[in-house]
């Protein structure tokens, strides 16, 4: 008996865990995601299974999620280099905007409540796979990247949406590499490269913001941060990334599309679905 849960049925979480932890790998590495959106997903449900209350539960799932995405990245990231795929110009321009929005957007995920996150998570996720499932060609805006501002700016708004989402942002990095007419491998590469920029300081705040609401929080968690589930989901992740990125390069533009935009459509209608129940229940 842990966390008052049987240890039979605990062992089923834990291989539950270890199948998210692969899927989260690999689709860092197939998508250019740092995978948060299969992870945040798993978590809930587990946090939800041993009791975690639902005014802290999705912002554990969140911080947890930011944490996981760290290996995960830098692996998927260092596959994609080695095929000569990522473009370290727009990685070292967006260092800095990443980093600040990730900070404002573990601000407000702090702030607002675990019921608000979901519907964040939800509507965002289903405004990119709408946009990836038209096809990001009939978005094309222009034929190259823009200056460094709006790069910036991208970069900013990057950082807040990717935090407050628990994800790596590579789903906003594809798809700004697609609307200013980029190659889709180039932004599948880097945008493996935003998880890690994302990740660090996003970890780094959800453990500080978690701290006051210690007494919530299940055993070995460091702030918004559960360790059981980094170590659980990590490993796993670490392994699949490198499968993932290398199956990347042998896929099309639009094949790439359609998979990140039904995985992004049903990821997005599970937490909207919750956040509908729990508000009109």
């Amino acid at each position: 008996m842990l966390f008052g849960v049987p240890a039979s049925e605990l062992a089923w979480l834990a291989a539950i865990l270890v199948v998210g932890g692969a899927l989260t790998g690999f689709l860092a590495g197939l998508l250019g995601v740092g995978g948060g959106a299969i992870a945040v997903p798993v978590l809930y449900h587990l946090f939800e299974f041993i009791g975690v209350p639902d005014a802290v539960r999705m912002q554990l799932c969140i911080g947890t999620s930011l944490a996981i995405i760290v290996p995960t990245s830098l692996r998927s990231l260092m596959s994609h280099n080695k095929r000569g795929a990522v473009d370290w110009a727009t990685l070292k321009l967006w260092l800095i905007p990443v980093a600040v929005g990730t900070g404002i957007g573990a601000l407000i995920a702090a702030w607002v409540s675990s019921n608000s996150l979901k519907a964040i998570f939800g509507v965002v996720a289903f405004l990119i796979a709408a946009q990836m499932l038209v096809g990001t060609r009939a978005l094309r805006i222009s034929d190259d990247l823009p200056g460094r501002p709006l790069m910036a700016f991208y970069g900013l708004l990057i950082g807040v949406l990717s935090s407050v989402m628990g994800i790596g942002g590579g789903s906003f990095g594809n798809l700004i590499y697609a609307v200013h007419g980029r190659p889709v491998h180039q932004g599948v590469a880097t945008a493996a490269g935003l998880g890690a920029l994302i990740a660090i300081p996003g970890t780094l705040g959800f453990i500080i913001a978690g701290l006051p609401d210690e007494r919530l929080l299940p055993p070995l968690s460091l702030g918004f941060v559960s360790l059981i589930g980094v170590v659980l989901i990590a490993p796993m992740s670490l392994l699949a990334a490198p499968l993932g990125a290398r199956l990347a390069h042998g896929f099309s533009r639009r094949q790439l599309e359609v998979a990140l935009g039904v995985f992004l459509l049903v990821m997005g209608g599970r937490f909207l679905g919750d956040y509908l129940i729990h508000t009109f229940a």
